[in-house]
């Protein structure tokens, strides 16, 4: 059947050195990539949320996570007394708190 299609021959790959030494250097600079873009910032961020909970005190104003707004009255080692109104306090969990707020945010309280 040669005499109808003309056979087509694969050409011989060129040498170009060392492709391993690329081919194991990639993965390694994407890992290190993503260790620096992702991890590092992320964790960076939970240690500064971390201090923010164990440094938080009677008196502070201060956002959950769900919106709630109000100053804490009482502070327990898992839960938190926060007034959100004159006359109403619920109570959370320490770690639903998501930021505090500078004094004077919430003025009547």
């Amino acid at each position: 059947m040669d005499f109808l299609i003309s056979p087509a021959f694969a050409e011989t790959a060129a040498s170009t050195g060392s492709p391993g030494l690329l081919d194991f250097a990639f993965p390694i600079i994407l890992l290190v990539l993503f260790y620096v873009m992702l991890i590092r910032p992320q964790q960076k961020r939970a240690k500064a949320h971390r201090t923010m909970q164990q440094s938080l005190a009677k008196g502070d104003e201060v956002v959950t996570d769900g919106g709630l707004m109000g100053k804490i009255n009482d502070i327990n080692d898992n839960a938190i007394n926060l007034q959100i109104a004159e006359t109403v306090e619920v109570k959370v969990r320490r770690e639903s708190i998501n930021s505090v707020l500078p004094k004077g945010t919430l003025k009547k309280l």
